[in-house]
């Protein structure tokens, strides 16, 4: 360990719209924040090709770009934007108390202030062929991306409740939406189940799993195997939508924040408050309901307000 600790007054950790934003506002604030960006600078959305649905982009933009201006600003009002992956936290459960955070292991710092914005993976199936066309027309967002589908067929795989949602989502814009349930029955609410059965343009295939995802550069379509009989058939689709759920990026704050049976920050009321003082948590990594760059965005600004208003009440 260096034997010199930093002391910051906000520490933001994770890069994606809510760090960001956070990032501005507490900057706005003099708050100096410094950004840990984690290994993945700029979160989810740098995996996004086109962005539509951001404010301020009428043309769209792509997630690369967004993610880019967005750091921009915040460093053009005086983040310290870092790239490094916090690796321990020793939270102090005290009002006023001082959050010890180590970086790549070897790196100590306190924080009076943590805001945490890591985000939430989205859950793949992991094929290698999959992997190949995430952007390309693999998708695991239906609302972020299903417009660029507008009357094509899509698949969308999954049996819950995300699925369902997604499905009939597209079966609104989209001219074919083929469901791909692995077992013999759906998980979703039975409400949900309905819904889909009384969309006439949405077909459900039971005992059907994806064995490759078709194309080079852009998705042509998908090889399903049925798991009971091992026949394989292609599926000629424009578009994939994996809808089997995300998993939040939570691991190193077990046992220290309050958190869901799946793992996502529970926030008090309508602030973006942890159970302990002076931590507090923004955008996917405590939204499983929207999960939307324009939301995470929202609750990285009121995280920012949260902490200054914190800081406000201990001087």
């Amino acid at each position: 360990m260096s034997n010199t600790i930093e002391r910051i007054k906000c520490l933001i950790i994770g890069s994606g719209p809510a760090g960001y934003t956070a990032a501005i506002y507490a900057a706005r604030a003099d708050m100096k924040p410094v950004m840990y960006t984690g290994m993945q600078m700029g979160g989810q959305l740098t995996t996004t090709t086109e962005v539509d649905n951001f404010p301020g982009y009428p043309k769209g933009t792509d997630g690369t770009t967004m993610m880019e201006d967005l750091k921009n600003q915040a460093e053009r009002f005086g983040t310290d934007v870092r790239f490094g992956v916090v690796t321990n936290v020793d939270f102090s459960t005290e009002v006023g108390g001082i959050h010890k955070v180590t970086v790549d292991e070897d790196k100590e710092f306190e924080a009076e202030t943590v805001i945490i914005s890591t985000g939430a993976t989205a859950k793949y199936l992991g094929l290698e062929s999959e992997q190949k066309l995430i952007g390309g027309g693999v998708s695991a967002c239906a609302t972020c991306d299903g417009f660029f589908y507008k009357g094509q067929d899509v698949v969308v795989v999954g049996a819950g409740d995300t699925a369902a949602e997604e499905a009939t989502y597209l079966a609104n814009i989209c001219n074919k939406v083929t469901m791909l349930v692995r077992k013999d029955y759906m998980r979703a609410s039975k409400a949900m189940q309905h819904r889909v059965e009384k969309t006439e343009n949405i077909e459900v295939l039971f005992n059907t799993e994806v064995d490759e995802v078709l194309g080079d550069n852009v998705v042509e379509g998908v090889r399903v195997v049925n798991n009971q009989t091992q026949d394989k058939k292609e599926i000629t689709v424009t578009g994939m939508f994996v809808a089997i759920g995300h998993t939040p990026n939570t691991t190193l704050f077990k046992g220290v924040l309050d958190m869901d049976e799946t793992g996502y920050l529970i926030t008090k009321g309508k602030s973006t408050k942890t159970n302990v003082p002076g931590v507090f948590a923004a955008g996917d990594v405590q939204d499983k309901e929207y999960r939307q760059a324009v939301t995470a965005a929202g609750t990285g600004c009121m995280a920012a307000l949260d902490a200054e208003r914190y800081l406000g009440a201990l001087h």
